[in-house]
């Protein structure tokens, strides 16, 4: 007979800790916006010491985007889920573009916002923020390749990918500013239209 093990080992106890502070950092970008998250309110929340803190990222910038990644990785994985569910063909591709719409609208939206505008005057930020954006933005385009299929070029893919994540995000900014929800979706459904337009061609 076996005695289950009840104490966490050192790496375990890191991981929680670097995880409870990054789920703390969306939280407060979210609620109170990049200026008055400050790294005492996001130690309060993920309830560790301004020590333990320091231990797991010595800058504010470099705890930001790590929570932006740290919260993107969690949405591809999940996009990576639903989308195996799809069949084959451009019905799974006006999902992508569904999936691809909650993803962008939720937090990660609201999150990457601020941090965007942040970044604008703050060198530091900015310098550290892009590398994310950029595997943001790689990781959606392999999505796309999967969702695609041999169906289009691998150029003509690029493209769709990345008109459409500007789509969604200039989307998610207007539900932001309080842009009608009606609105959006019929923007929604127009290109899911022009994408299985140019697929039937």
């Amino acid at each position: 007979m076996t005695t289950a093990r009840t104490h966490r080992t050192q790496r375990e106890r890191r991981e929680q800790t670097r995880e409870a502070l990054l789920d703390a950092t969306i939280s407060a970008l979210v609620e109170l916006g990049y200026a008055r998250t400050t790294v005492q309110e996001i130690s309060a929340r993920a309830g560790v010491s301004r020590g333990a803190q320091q231990h797991h990222f010595t800058t504010k910038a470099e705890l930001m985007t790590a929570a932006l990644e740290h919260l993107f990785a969690r949405l591809i994985g999940e996009m990576r889920t639903m989308a195996a569910s799809l069949p084959p063909g451009p019905s799974r591709v006006a999902r992508g573009i569904d999936l691809l719409w909650e993803a962008y609208s939720g937090t990660l939206s609201t999150a990457a916002v601020e941090l965007w505008v942040a970044a604008r005057t703050d060198p530091e930020l900015r310098a550290v923020l892009r590398p994310v954006d950029r595997a943001l933005g790689h990781a959606t385009l392999e999505l796309y390749r999967e969702a695609a299929g041999a169906e289009l070029p691998e150029a003509e893919v690029e493209t769709l990918m990345l008109l459409s994540v500007n789509l969604v995000r200039g989307l998610a900014l207007d539900a932001m500013m309080g842009g009608g929800a009606e609105r959006r979706a019929r923007l929604l459904d127009e290109w899911k239209g022009q994408v299985l337009a140019r697929l039937a061609r």
